[in-house]
C-alpha cells in the first residue's frame, strides 16, 4: 500500500515553511500591537457546541463537519471555525466576570468536509480574532483596521473591503417578511437548498453562489434599506471611522450572516488576484451567539482569515519569492580537515549565540563540495577553516554574493560576520 496524505490535506515542507513563519509572526504580532492576547483551543469538541454555535441550518453542520463518536459514546467534532471555541472557553472559565472586553486572537487547523480546489482544503489554518463585551461601533472599527493593517504589512494592497450591516433581531424580522414576499413568486425557480433556505431562513438565499438563484431574486430588498435608527446609527459610526482612517469599503448587500445572533455590521476582505475563490476572510458581529451557547447575554464580534487563501495572495505580489527569507542560513563553516571537527562545533556555536544562522557539512565532503553544498544552501557567507589559517591565527571570510574573500583573526570573526550580513 502506498501511504499518501489522505485527500484534501497537505504537507508543508521547507522552504515553504518560512513563509508560513513569516506570515503567522506578521497575524501575531499585528495582534498584539492592538492589545489581543493569545487563546488556545482544543481541535475537537463536543458536536453540541458547533451545532448551536454554527447554526443546524448550515452547510458546515449538515455536511461538512467530521464527526465520530468517542469510546464513551459521546459525539465529538473536529472544529470547523475557531468562534465557537473561543465562546465556550470563555463561559467554562468565566473570563467574562474580570477585565472587559475581552480581546484574543487565536490561530490553528479546522477541518471540513468539502471538495478540495484552491485554496481551499479539508484540513486548514485559520488565523481570528475574537473581542467579547462591547457594543461599541468604535470597536467593529478596530477589528477592520487590524485586518486591514495585516494586508498593508503583507504588501497586500490590492484588497477589497466589503461591507454591510444585518440589522439586530427587531429590524431582521421586518426585513424577512419582506424577502419572503419577494422570493416566494420564484421559489420554482431555486435551486434545491434554497427552497429549504426559504422557510427556515430566507436571509441564506442571498448569500447562494448558483447564479440562477441570484437571477431569481434580482431586486431583493436589502437589509440596508430597513435598518432600525439603532442599527442604523452604529453602522454609520463605523463607516465614519473607517472614512477618517483612509480604509475604502464597497457597500455589499449581497454579503448577509444567516443566523439570528449575528448583528450589525459583517465584513469580507477580498483579493481579486486571487481568481473567482477571491474571498481570503470576514467577519462581523454576533451579540446573541454567547447567550445561544449557554452564557451570558453579552456582545461580541470577531473575523478569520484563511492561512492557505492567505499564502496564495501573497504569491500575486512582487518580491514574492523572497518572504521568509530572513530565516534563511546566513554562514556556512566550511572545515578543511575532520580533525578540526571539535573546534569547528565550538566555533560554530560562538556564531551561533550572537543569534547568526549558521551550519557545517556532517558528512564529510570535500573543500570542494563543502562551497557547491553551501550555495546550495544559500548560505550568504562561508567562514573556511584551514590549515594554514589557523596557524595564523586567522579565518578565511568569503561573502558569496560579491565573491570577496579576507581573512580575519579568529578573535574578530563574530564582529566581521555581523556587518558583513548589516
Amino acid at each position: 500500500m502506498e501511504l499518501k496524505a489522505p485527500r484534501g490535506t497537505y504537507d508543508v515542507l521547507p522552504p515553504e515553511t518560512a513563509k508560513w513563519q513569516y506570515v503567522e509572526g506578521v497575524l501575531r504580532d499585528t495582534a498584539r500591537l492592538f492589545g489581543y492576547s493569545e487563546v488556545r483551543t482544543p481541535i475537537f469538541e463536543h458536536t453540541e457546541l458547533f451545532e448551536r454555535g454554527v447554526g443546524d441550518t448550515t452547510d458546515i453542520v449538515t455536511k461538512e463537519m467530521y464527526t465520530f463518536e468517542d469510546k464513551a459514546n459521546r459525539s465529538l467534532t473536529l472544529r470547523p471555525e475557531g468562534t465557537a471555541s473561543c465562546v465556550r472557553a470563555l463561559i467554562e472559565h468565566s473570563v467574562y466576570g474580570g477585565i472587559m472586553p475581552v480581546k484574543w486572537y487565536y490561530g490553528g487547523p479546522m477541518f471540513r468536509y468539502d471538495r478540495p480546489q484552491a485554496g481551499r482544503y479539508r484540513q486548514f489554518c485559520q488565523f481570528g480574532v475574537e473581542v467579547f463585551g462591547s457594543h461599541s461601533p468604535f470597536v467593529d472599527a478596530e477589528v477592520i483596521m487590524l485586518l486591514v493593517e495585516v494586508l498593508q504589512r503583507l504588501g497586500l494592497d490590492g484588497y477589497e473591503l466589503h461591507l454591510n450591516s444585518v440589522g439586530c433581531p427587531k429590524c431582521r424580522e421586518i426585513h424577512r417578511q419582506k424577502l419572503v414576499e419577494h422570493m416566494v413568486p420564484v421559489k420554482e425557480r431555486l435551486c434545491h437548498d434554497c427552497q429549504t433556505r426559504l422557510v427556515k431562513n430566507p436571509l441564506r438565499v442571498i448569500d447562494c453562489k448558483v447564479r440562477a438563484c441570484q437571477e431569481a431574486i434580482a431586486g431583493f430588498p436589502t437589509m440596508y434599506d430597513n435598518l432600525c435608527e439603532t442599527c442604523h446609527n452604529h453602522y454609520a459610526q463605523v463607516k465614519t471611522v473607517l472614512g477618517d482612517n483612509a480604509i475604502a469599503f464597497i457597500q455589499d448587500h449581497n454579503l448577509v450572516r444567516g443566523l439570528d445572533y449575528y448583528t450589525n455590521t459583517a465584513f469580507e476582505i477580498h483579493i481579486p488576484q486571487i481568481g473567482a475563490q477571491s474571498a481570503i476572510g470576514g467577519g462581523g458581529r454576533y451579540n446573541g451567539l454567547i447567550q445561544a451557547i449557554g452564557g451570558p447575554d453579552l456582545p461580541g464580534i470577531g473575523f478569520a482569515i484563511g492561512m492557505e487563501r492567505l499564502l496564495l495572495a501573497l504569491e500575486t505580489r512582487p518580491g514574492a519569492q523572497r518572504v521568509g527569507e530572513e530565516g534563511r542560513l546566513q554562514v556556512f563553516l566550511a572545515v578543511q580537515d575532520e580533525k578540526y571537527s571539535a573546534l569547528a562545533m565550538r566555533l560554530l556555536d560562538r556564531i551561533r549565540r550572537t543569534g547568526i544562522i549558521s551550519d557545517r557539512d556532517y558528512n564529510q565532503r570535500s573543500m570542494k563540495a563543502q562551497m557547491k553544498y553551501a550555495d546550495k544552501l544559500g548560505a550568504r557567507i562561508v567562514v573556511v577553516l584551514g590549515e594554514a589559517e589557523l596557524a595564523r591565527g586567522t579565518l578565511v571570510v568569503r561573502d558569496m554574493l560579491s565573491r570577496e574573500q579576507q581573512e580575519v583573526p579568529t578573535e574578530s570573526l563574530t564582529a566581521v560576520l555581523k556587518d558583513l550580513l548589516a
